[in-house]
């Protein structure tokens, strides 16, 4: 008998030959199991024209979070932004003034999540934010000096975004002294 390499490689070569040969219903199913999956969610950075940052509170979760969920299947990912903002927070914006930050990808390989991050500045004063009740407890504008203890997905996003610094805490956030990139 060979070397483990060359039987390892002649055992390969066969399974990728009874592979090709099977119908393609039955391939896509194998190759879905043997790769990893991503889950997908869009979050939304709404600011006002000041500056402030619109962040939500969802119970049981100790601290606030930004607006947004996973995609339906499907779906694009910035009608998932538009949608879930309208769903958690009344705000109704049209998909196309959602701007992607850039990088617009915030990858977590640990938990296997993409969150696609998008941005809108509206007018606080004529912007009506209803909390749904369900999932939101509260909905509210903070200003990056002084915001709220955050979620560490929440804290770790914005600090990739170049919102906080990373000396603070998900508990403690400190505002990043740098100002965010012309995208945001």
């Amino acid at each position: 008998m060979g070397s483990y390499r060359t039987v390892r490689k002649a055992v390969l070569r066969r399974a990728i030959h009874v592979f090709r040969r099977l119908p393609p219903k039955l391939r896509r199913p194998i190759v879905r199991l043997g790769t990893p999956n991503y889950t997908v969610g869009s979050v939304v950075l709404l600011r006002d024209h000041d500056g402030r940052l619109l962040l939500l509170h969802q119970p049981p979760q100790p601290g606030w979070s930004l607006p947004g969920g996973l995609l339906d299947k499907r779906e694009h990912p910035r009608d998932g932004a538009a949608r879930e903002l309208r769903e958690e927070t009344g705000v109704d914006l049209p998909s196309e003034e959602l701007q992607p930050i850039v990088p617009n990808a915030h990858v977590n390989p640990w938990v296997q999540e993409v969150d696609m991050v998008f941005t809108a500045t509206v007018d606080a004063l004529t912007t009506t934010i209803r909390a749904d009740g369900v999932e939101i407890r509260e909905a509210e504008w903070y200003s990056l000096d002084a915001l709220p203890p955050l979620t560490g997905p929440t804290f770790r996003l914005l600090g990739r975004a170049g919102l906080v610094s990373g000396e603070g805490t998900p508990e403690r956030p400190n505002y990043a002294v740098t100002e965010p990139e012309e995208s945001l």
